[in-house]
């Protein structure tokens, strides 16, 4: 028998050397990597690097004697801690963030110079997501607008594309946010109430000044509630300019668009949740990331020639103001991946720095007055908030583009400067660090021409304040529009002043007569006549109050598709199939543990995430002696943090979950909330159970899937079919809303 010749090992290819581009994707990488520290298998120290050899007790003058005052490491130790905390933002104090990166499609050089949108480039980038109104304690599913920040490190410098998951704002000029901020904090006699907009001085403030009525469309809307922060749009706000290769401008709008399409959650659940799990969101972000899900969005552009940006019925320049998507399609730019979750939570989500200032060539902004004046304040925020004017230094902060400047000095300064020279122009270094030309990539304004005397005034053009407020309204399912009323009523019977409530039903009035009607009939209130009522206080003596009220809205606003969540989600149900879904299986011992396993591996196959939830922990018994284990009970989780549920089937486990008052509510309130439910063989009765008064008939309502038989092919791909399409509304509209 001939023996085989032993196989030569291949030998390793030589690494590629990476491209210029390439090492610019990973420059960022390197530069946190030197930053990161594991004490794992580490000796403790001090933070001069002095091994410890007691942390555990201060130094005394006996064992029951007084501390003294020598002991440098109690002393150090004590004094980092008392200087943990810095401010916390103003605004945005509560959020999350995570690591990731930019591929720019290949369509984008005839719209920007910019190297990072160029064809194929791949560029690190770190995105934070945020609650505006409340504190860094408080919850994540307050009825809030959300922040959608993202800073790319371009090999052309730091991007910061600044925005929030809606694309209008609530004023139209920079110089009354303190004012909105005041409005909308808890009031500040008595810090009440937290990371809520429902009390008088914010609806006191937007009842006279109806420049926010589109905005509070908006915030009144499911956006203000979203599912997941991975299922939510974003937008830039203002109205910005991309300037490719030959210097020409072109007005854009930036927008993000999630892969996994834009849900929301009913007002009851984010109530519900901000119980049982105020990280709902953080979490949810966490751990799809953990678990490989990495969540994706689409940049795109609404793209307007210069030529072009007075063709509109409204202003390119009010931040209270959108695009309709139905006039100007979203062109995409390229797509957004988050791949890794912080290492630190202070380090880099808290300590990161963002800045509507922080642009490269190619990108420029518009004489937006709201853009305009928060380029000042971010600047100044970080400068109280991170100490000093050396924020860029921060690891999560720093370009991965060489930094050269005369710049020196100043509170934690980390850059350790050589040479004799720190001004510029100069000889005695050669004139270096030297001005860039353009065609060295030099950043230059773009050179717009700019004239006018002096004045505090307002353009005519930004006066009507209605129009898209009602195109808003208009673009809602009737579901929607029935949210809207139902907080709007929940925000205005928290006001205790009826001439507020009373001002509002005008302001509502002028946007829909419909709107204003459904919400003061909750309120027990008529709408008022808007005939003689002052309702702009912001006018001088000397101003022509023609700028800042509004006239009427006009008849027939039409509508735009985009607009409306329940629209997208039906136009894109099934795109992406059930990734990252969380769907519960309600079962206890007696269950039919074979058919819950066949059901659970044809949704997880499909990417969805499931969770036994039973009567007890630890594991339950099936019909023939299997076991699963469990993952919840009914006392530690609930219907709304799901977005499914199952009943299992099995004789004795559906028995003891029918007489488990908590087990009949969690169905009930997925039923309520419009969520799809699957059940099997005798998991069917557990559906008949919780059926409540004025419901329709649970069996054969919209979203809800059964079989006599246990979970076979069928089942499973209509469940599956169900939870593509999210929530079942017309249940709303049928029965007893949510």
């Amino acid at each position: 028998m001939s023996k085989s010749k032993p196989t030569k090992p291949k030998p390793t290819p030589p690494p590629a050397t990476p491209t210029p581009r390439e090492a610019v994707r990973n420059a960022k990488l390197e530069d946190l990597d030197q930053n990161r520290e594991n004490g794992h298998g580490q000796f403790l120290t001090s933070n001069q690097g002095l091994r410890v050899n007691d942390d555990q007790n201060s130094l005394k003058a006996g064992d029951r004697g007084p501390t003294l005052l020598e002991d440098f490491l109690f002393r150090e130790k004590m004094t980092h801690f008392d200087h943990e905390r810095i401010p916390e933002r103003v605004v945005h104090a509560r959020g999350v963030a995570a690591h990731g990166y930019f591929e720019a499609y290949d369509n984008n050089a005839p719209l920007t110079r910019a190297a990072f949108l160029q064809p194929g480039v791949k560029t690190p980038l770190f995105t934070r997501f945020s609650t505006v109104a409340g504190s860094r304690g408080s919850t994540d599913l307050a009825r809030d607008v959300r922040g959608f920040a993202v800073k790319f490190y371009t090999e052309e410098g730091v991007f910061d594309l600044v925005g929030n998951n809606m694309p209008v704002f609530f004023i139209q000029d920079a110089i009354k946010f303190p004012d909105f901020v005041h409005a909308v904090k808890p009031e500040p006699h008595n810090e009440i109430p937290q990371a809520a907009s429902a009390h008088d001085t914010f609806w006191d403030f937007i009842s006279i000044t109806p420049e926010s009525m589109h905005m509070i469309m908006w915030v009144m809307s499911d956006r203000a509630i979203p599912r997941s922060l991975r299922m939510m749009e974003g937008f830039g706000v203002h109205t910005f300019r991309l300037i490719d290769a030959a210097g020409k401008s072109r007005f854009v709008k930036f927008h993000w668009k999630p892969l996994l399409g834009v849900h929301s959650v009913v007002w009851e659940e984010a109530q519900q949740i901000s119980g049982k799990d105020p990280d709902f969101h953080r979490r949810d972000l966490w751990n799809c990331i953990e678990m490989g899900a990495y969540p994706e969005w689409e940049l795109g552009v609404q793209v307007v020639e210069e030529e072009d940006e007075m063709k509109f019925d409204f202003d390119l320049l009010d931040p209270t103001k959108l695009i309709p998507e139905d006039l100007v399609p979203v062109q995409p730019l390229g797509k957004m991946v988050l791949n890794r979750n912080v290492d630190n939570y202070f380090a880099e989500t808290e300590q990161v720095a963002f800045h509507l200032g922080h642009v490269v060539p190619g990108i420029d902004f518009s004489n937006d007055p709201l853009l305009q004046g928060r380029l000042f304040s971010y600047t100044d925020t970080q400068l109280k908030r991170l100490g000093g004017p050396n924020f860029h230094e921060i690891p999560i902060n720093r370009s991965v583009a060489p930094i050269h400047n005369g710049q020196r000095d100043g509170h934690m300064r980390q850059a350790i400067n050589k040479g004799q020279t720190s001004y510029s122009p100069n000889l005695l270094n050669d004139n270096f660090p030297k001005q860039a030309t353009k065609a060295e990539g030099g950043f230059a304004s773009y050179p717009e021409r700019v004239e006018g005397h002096k004045v505090r005034a307002r353009s005519k053009s930004f006066g009507d304040h209605y129009s898209q407020a009602r195109l808003f309204w208009n673009s809602q399912t009737a579901a929607e529009q029935m949210h809207i009323v139902k907080a709007l009523r929940f925000e205005l019977g928290h006001v205790m002043q009826e001439s507020v409530r009373s001002r509002m039903l005008i302001l509502l009035a002028q946007v829909s007569d419909d709107l204003a009607a459904r919400v003061a009939e909750g309120l027990g209130m008529p709408v008022p006549s808007a005939e003689g009522v002052q309702l702009n206080l912001n006018v001088g003596a000397d101003t022509d109050p023609a700028p800042y009220q509004s006239g009427p809205a006009k008849a027939d606003t039409g509508r735009d598709s985009a607009l409306s969540m329940a629209a997208d989600a039906k136009a894109n149900a099934g795109k992406d199939g059930i990734k990252t879904r969380h769907v519960a299986i309600l079962a206890t011992d007696g269950a039919d543990v074979a058919a819950i396993a066949d059901l659970m591996k044809a949704l997880m196959d499909q990417g969805a995430q499931t969770a036994i939830v039973a009567t007890h922990l630890g594991a339950i018994k099936g019909e023939n002696g299997q076991q699963m284990l469990v993952n919840g009970t009914f006392q530690s989780t609930a219907s709304v943090l799901y977005d499914a549920v199952y009943v299992a089937g099995g004789a004795a486990s559906v028995a003891r979950l029918k007489t488990d008052a908590d087990a009949v509510r969690f169905v009930n309130e997925a039923y309520r909330h419009c969520k799809p439910i699957a059940a099997s063989a005798e998991g069917i009765e557990l559906l008949k159970a919780a059926a409540y008064p004025g419901a329709t008939d649970i069996l054969g309502a919209e979203g809800v899937v059964t079989s006599s038989e246990p979970p076979v092919a069928k089942l499973a791909t209509e469940f599956m079919a169900a939870i593509a399409q999210h929530r079942f509304w017309n249940r709303e509209l049928k029965a007893m809303p949510a």
